[in-house]
């Protein structure tokens, strides 16, 4: 149990760390796949 515990103090700040910069990192990176297939339906209307 105390091993369990250490575990948690060890890692739980570097987890929830990481959790939270994931979490804001997916939003951008939907944000930018969205703005790339705009940019690629804006590229095909002007071929045609």
């Amino acid at each position: 149990m105390e091993q369990l515990l250490g575990y948690a103090a060890n890692y739980g700040f570097p987890m929830v760390i990481s959790m939270y910069l994931l979490i804001r990192i997916e939003t951008k990176l939907e944000k930018l796949a969205v703005s790339i297939q705009d940019l690629s339906n804006t590229l095909t209307a002007l071929k045609q």
